[in-house]
């Protein structure tokens, strides 16, 4: 059974974007989109309508939601204790998959990088009891993978000082931490060689959106790409993730 997921951080809840945000959404006609800063329910119903999707959720103040091409069987926000975020979990109807949204929180400073590897902790913790069955964990992020390079140069001039108070150099942990606990980075793994930058949509430097199954599932993943065509540098500040799974039926 074939299956298409986005994986999308709108910006600041997508409202006066929401033609530009259809349209890129239309090109990929994906069955379910995970979104980030879907922060206006209202905006959200409108371009779940534009696109065709039969369910939809968001919550005001609350980054994460969804819309669905198909029914979803199941679906809730889930606030770890003492963790600032909540993630959102989704069962898609008719389907063994369960999906994990998660928005994790911004800034590159050694210091948010402790608070990242504290909320995703806890959303592992939060998910143990199904790490055995077919799941997927995708969203933004917010840091880089180990590897990979920051050019502080590039950030804005407000931000660059946290960098320096981490000591100039910032150690990339939180994405270690997932594929340490047993993941497969999906865009990594069919894309070796591409540096894979999802931000900022105008000027592309750096990797924060990422999708990652487990290893035991890592064959479902059949294509992971990013949705980087003009239409798209217009209407977020990200480029979505969009992949396609081949998934078993219940």
């Amino acid at each position: 059974m074939k299956y298409r997921l986005l994986t999308y951080n709108i910006r600041k809840g997508g409202t006066g974007r929401e033609a530009l945000i259809t349209d890129v959404i239309n090109a990929c006609t994906p069955d379910l989109v995970l979104l980030q800063e879907a922060t206006r329910p209202s905006t959200i119903e409108r371009i779940a309508g534009d696109t065709g999707m039969v369910q939809w959720s968001a919550r005001a103040g609350h980054s994460l939601g969804f819309m669905s091409r198909r029914p979803v069987e199941h679906h809730a926000w889930h606030r770890p204790r003492f963790s600032r975020h909540a993630f959102i979990e989704i069962v898609p109807a008719g389907t063994t998959l369960r999906l994990f949204g998660l928005h994790l929180s911004a800034v590159h400073s050694a210091w948010t990088e402790s608070r990242r590897m504290f909320e995703l902790r806890a959303l592992l913790r939060g998910i143990q009891r199904h790490q055995e069955g077919p799941h997927l964990l995708a969203g933004d992020f917010n840091t880089l993978a180990p590897g990979e390079i920051l050019d502080v140069q590039k950030l804005p001039s407000r931000l660059r000082p946290l960098v320096w108070l981490s000591g100039g150099r910032i150690r990339w942990r939180t994405i270690q931490l997932v594929m340490d606990s047993g993941y497969v980075d999906g865009y990594r793994a069919k894309h070796v060689r591409q540096p894979g930058w999802t931000f900022p949509t105008w000027d592309p430097h750096v990797r924060l959106d990422y999708v990652f199954l487990p290893a035991a599932f890592a064959d479902y993943l059949t294509s992971c790409e990013i949705v980087d065509g003009p239409g798209a540098v217009r209407a977020s500040d990200h480029f979505p993730l969009l992949v396609q799974l081949d998934i078993a039926r219940p």
